[in-house]
């Protein structure tokens, strides 16, 4: 008796230390990024480095706006893709079809999940770049297809799988029973998941989101083969962009001995661990709210 308590307790505090040892790597990692970027903060000041346009690293400039909001651009094209598509795919997979044809498509969804993301960006680069040239070119507007657009619809078809895969987890753990009591009462299918479903599992499926946000917004090669590398600002979603994972990987092979190029690129890195930490912080305390409201 008393060895299977030493043996939970030492379980107990194997546990805690891994949880703890996490927890400091991911605070060693920004402090780590942080003391890499100081010659760049050094030499520049914070607004100027965030605010500005210019990169000219020959010249000492270092200007992070447009690689900030192509970050966004993207990032924000591929969820307004992405989800609705992916709710709705989940949605008709658990409430609306039989059996064999879920047991058909999670395969596929794996393969798809597990494609390197080079495959992604050759796609997007060989069909979607070329068919986003010619719609603009009859509308009018002159650009190469390498576009900020086809940067997020490929970022958008990346997550897909992955939000399939999380959102038919979550309507599956749904209870059988609560369906049948909505539908008991006269609701519709489609009353009982708007009404019952969707709001059972509006927590999860907002987890899923960040989750899919986080993957997206580290995304590096399928995007950098598709948004044609602008480092101008972008102004719409026609214009070629340079998210910052692209920046950093495009740039770190060619900066050579220079400290304060690479200490910018190492800032570009830190800029992106505080963009993703403060996401996943602000929707937690989404998360939380919206747990409170509806228990």
């Amino acid at each position: 008796m008393k060895y299977r308590i030493f043996k939970d307790k030492i379980t107990g505090a194997a546990m805690a230390a891994l949880v703890v040892s996490s927890l400091f790597l991911v605070v060693m990692l920004g402090l780590g990024l942080l003391y890499y970027s100081i010659p760049v903060l050094k030499e520049h000041s914070i607004s100027e480095l965030l605010f500005t346009s210019s990169w000219q690293p020959s010249a000492n400039k270092f200007g992070f706006l447009p690689f900030i909001i192509s970050t966004v651009w993207v990032t924000g094209i591929a969820i307004v893709f992405a989800v609705p598509i992916s709710l709705l795919s989940a949605i008709f997979l658990t409430e609306y079809s039989k059996p064999r044809l879920k047991k058909a498509v999670f395969p596929v969804l794996d393969v798809l999940a597990s494609l390197p993301s080079v495959i992604y960006g050759l796609w997007g680069s060989l069909l979607l770049v070329p068919i986003i040239s010619r719609f603009a070119a009859s509308a009018g507007i002159s650009t190469t297809g390498n576009t900020i657009l086809a940067g997020g619809i490929v970022l958008g078809v990346m997550i897909l799988p992955l939000l399939v895969s999380l959102f038919v987890e979550i309507f599956s753990a749904v209870p059988v029973e609560i369906r049948d009591t909505s539908v008991a009462l006269g609701a519709t299918r489609w009353q009982t998941v708007k009404k019952v479903l969707l709001k059972k599992t509006i927590s999860g499926i907002l987890a899923s989101v960040v989750l899919a946000v986080s993957r997206a917004l580290g995304e590096t090669i399928a995007v950098l083969m598709v948004c044609g590398g602008g480092k101008l600002l972008p102004l719409s979603p026609l214009d070629s962009g340079f998210p910052i994972p692209a920046l950093i990987a495009s740039a770190y092979s060619e900066m050579g001995s220079e400290d304060t190029y690479k200490s910018a690129l190492l800032f570009a890195a830190l800029l992106l661990f505080i963009i993703v930490f403060l996401f996943n912080l602000s929707s937690r305390i989404i998360l939380y709210r919206i747990e409170k409201r509806f228990t």
